[in-house]
């Protein structure tokens, strides 16, 4: 089976999981994975860089919401994604600094659990969107039913249910496909569960979209139209990078990877730029939360905390609000 430079290795684990030969051809060399190439150099140092300020960014959400504010059934999602997002630009800033450096990889087991390791993040990422969406769709949708009969636990739980699941997927991925880099082109074991795999994040995928456009139906068209909080617009700006950044990545990996691809200058470039956006979509999320949180309000006298806090405000902006978030100042 061909394989190519990617400038990364992601395409290494699907070419060796892949039920199907992939075509990998480059006009422009024949190195392989691993290996140094000039061509790779700018997407890893962007990978590098923007991996190096996501990292930063999602530590101090995760900080923030772990130990100095009170969660809530948002806030708790909110604090797995960035988890999701940590671990994800902590899997491919080691790739892209490896590669920078001309390490090899050893054909080991430690090569496709690495992989593996790379995967869970991502799938729990997406996961953890649609569960914020959906929950903030029942939210509106069914406000009776979600303040009184919704199980206190409900996020810890999904929360849990989610990691759970996308490691044994990812695990279950790797043992019918080969823990070593062993051709699988023809086993029908691994070209059904990778079908199933595609299947899980295709349906998280409508679930995601379908309740972001309901809640974008309520707001713009609906007879009782919700007010617009800032909770409001740091999901839909969240979903919407995702969608932009983050899926593209997703396509290639687990839909396009099946197909005979012939990696020309075209191809080649449109997956090193998948490459950079799901690395630009991992760091964007807490900048979001501080434009949200920051918008509207001086940054002189305000606190990470403050920030942060505001941007999960799940009630209008009011006088008494803003009132209340200064006052939060004094807390220690």
């Amino acid at each position: 089976m061909g394989e190519s430079s990617t400038g990364a290795g992601f395409l290494a684990l699907n070419t060796s999981a892949s039920p199907v030969a992939v075509t990998t051809t480059n006009p422009m060399d024949k190195t392989i994975p691993g290996s140094f190439n000039s061509r790779t150099l700018i997407p890893n140092l962007i990978i590098i860089i923007s991996g190096l300020v996501g990292l930063t960014g999602n530590a101090i959400v995760f900080w923030l919401l772990g130990f100095r504010l009170r969660r809530n059934a948002f806030s708790v999602y909110i604090l797995n994604l960035a988890l999701a997002d940590f671990l994800f630009l902590l899997c491919h800033m080691v790739d892209s600094t490896l590669l920078l450096l001309k390490f090899s990889y050893p054909n080991i087991i430690l090569f496709p659990c690495f992989y593996t390791v790379m995967m869970v993040p991502y799938i729990a990422g997406l996961s953890m969107l649609s569960a914020i969406s959906t929950e903030r769709c029942l939210s509106v949708l069914c406000p009776i039913w979600y303040r009184c009969r919704r199980p206190k636990h409900t996020s810890t739980v999904m929360c849990t249910a989610i990691w759970v699941l996308s490691l044994l997927i990812c695990i279950l991925n790797r043992y019918f496909c080969g823990f070593l880099d062993t051709k699988y082109e023809n086993d029908n074991r691994c070209l059904a569960f990778n079908f199933f795999t595609t299947a899980c994040l295709m349906f998280l995928f409508v679930v995601l979209f379908l309740s972001s456009l309901a809640l974008l139906a309520r707001l713009f068209y609906s007879a009782g139209r919700m007010k617009l909080t800032r909770l409001y617009v740091t999901i839909m700006l969240t979903v919407l990078v995702f969608l932009l950044c983050g899926l593209p990545f997703g396509i290639h990996w687990f839909l396009l990877i099946w197909v005979k691809i012939h990696y020309g200058v075209f191809t080649y470039g449109l997956y090193l730029a998948s490459l950079v956006l799901t690395a630009v979509n991992s760091c964007a999320n807490p900048i979001i939360y501080f434009f949200v949180g920051s918008f509207r309000h001086q940054l002189k006298h305000q606190t990470l905390k403050m920030v942060l806090q505001r941007a999960l405000q799940d009630t209008p902006e009011t006088a008494e609000n803003t009132a209340e978030m200064s006052s939060s100042k004094a807390e220690p």
